[in-house]
């Protein structure tokens, strides 16, 4: 079980104040907040151990080679990767999603192929497909979402074909919540020999993931949607694919050897991480996957959803309030819109009682126009939240109506 006391301790910027009021931040989302141990990390390293990392031979290079590579072996653990070798680090689950797309699906991408990916897709899931569907002239493939706010994967049998090169597909939409079960797409897209890359910059706070169990050919995630910092994030790639993919960047510790005749590049995942790394991010959100661990995904999990089954009810019952994606299997993501009154409106008032929701189309405009609305208040929870703020927020919400009517 989740102890919301000692927890709500650990994150330092929960507990000040914003116009006055106590923060409540409902916009976990788009960015979680860092506990204690991951703000202490990062200036342990630069106060003791700080040097550029792989090229040294002095203790301090040493040392901050040892943590690097040690959060490698700790995402490695995380998602029950087979090897550290498939741990790519780059700056975000949209850096990996665009290596993806450069250095193996564009080789062997040519004119009428298809990209296969979902109507619910983020942008970062969407836009490095398009551009390269249009440079080679392919195309872009969608599952269509239904009202439910479910993907309609019974149209599966009729988008997966012999031209579909790869599967681009999100674990857990982040504007509508919905937790995609991935196991028949991935089981249908493997038999006719489709590699899948899995989006899981949502689902990586929220709920176990084995990608090994889940057999994604590439998985991504950010660091900073799971308490750690911005800058850095993972490409979990098969090793199979690695090995044949060219680098997507060129540079420093990416090689063997380097002449002005030819270069020979260095062994994966390396060859992946050309220059000077963002060392105190790795070693930041391997630091967030440790606190993470400790307090046990399967609790987390269960926690949140309690916290969205009485933050529904609770919206569910205001006038004019309606939720916008009622998947029966979600994550603690709720968006929804007021009769009457901009998404913009709702959260500015909402910010006057100390409430941090998004507002906006939240990087899927798809999904808006899906729906046929240009926009949302999305209110996002994460395990360091309570009932009692939910309340807080409810009231919020029946403030913008009071003062919009």
């Amino acid at each position: 079980m989740i102890d919301i006391n000692k927890v709500r301790s650990n994150f330092p910027i929960l507990h000040t104040e914003v116009h006055g009021k106590a923060l409540v931040y409902a916009d976990n989302a788009a960015s979680t907040q860092k506990p204690q141990s991951v703000i202490d990390s990062s200036s342990e390293l630069y106060a003791k151990n700080y040097a550029n990392i792989h090229r040294g031979v002095h203790q301090l290079s040493q040392r901050s080679t040892a943590l690097y590579e040690g959060a490698r072996a700790t995402v490695r653990a995380f998602i029950n990767a087979g090897d550290v070798k498939e741990i790519v680090f780059v700056r975000g689950a949209t850096e990996a999603i665009n290596l993806v797309a450069s250095s193996y699906l564009e080789p062997v991408l040519q004119a009428n192929d298809q990209i296969l990916i979902s109507e619910m897709e983020h942008h970062s899931n969407i836009i490095p497909w398009q551009m390269l569907a249009e440079r080679k002239g392919a195309e872009l493939k969608i599952i269509p979402l239904l009202e439910s706010g479910d993907l309609d994967f019974t149209k599966l049998p009729q988008l997966l074909n012999s031209k579909v090169k790869l599967v681009a597909i999100t674990h857990m939409s982040n504007s509508l919540g919905t937790i995609n079960d991935l196991t028949t797409l991935i089981d249908q897209a493997h038999a006719l020999d489709i590699p899948v890359l899995v989006d899981g910059a949502q689902s990586i706070a929220h709920f176990p993931v084995d990608v090994q169990s889940l057999d994604s050919d590439f998985f991504v995630f950010s660091g900073h949607k799971i308490y750690g910092p911005t800058g850095i994030g993972v490409l979990h790639a098969k090793e199979k694919y690695l090995e044949n993919m060219q680098p997507y960047q060129g540079g420093g510790d990416m090689i063997l050897n380097v002449s002005f005749e030819k270069t020979e590049f260095n062994d994966i995942p390396y060859k992946f991480e050309a220059g000077t790394p963002n060392i105190a991010g790795a070693i930041g959100m391997a630091t967030a996957l440790d606190y993470v661990s400790d307090l046990g995904l399967s609790a987390i999990d269960q926690y949140e959803r309690e916290l969205l089954a009485y933050a529904t009810e609770q919206f569910q019952a205001i006038d004019g309030l309606k939720i916008i994606g009622l998947a029966e299997n979600k994550g603690s993501i709720i968006s929804f819109i007021m009769e009457g009154i901009h998404p913009h409106d709702v959260g500015t008032i909402m910010d006057m009682e100390g409430v941090a929701v998004r507002t906006g189309h939240h990087c899927t405009q798809p999904v808006m126009d899906c729906y046929n609305i240009p926009a949302t208040t999305r209110v996002s929870l994460s395990f360091y939240n309570t009932k009692a703020e939910i309340d807080i927020i409810a009231r919020a919400i029946r403030k913008v109506k009071e003062l919009m009517g």
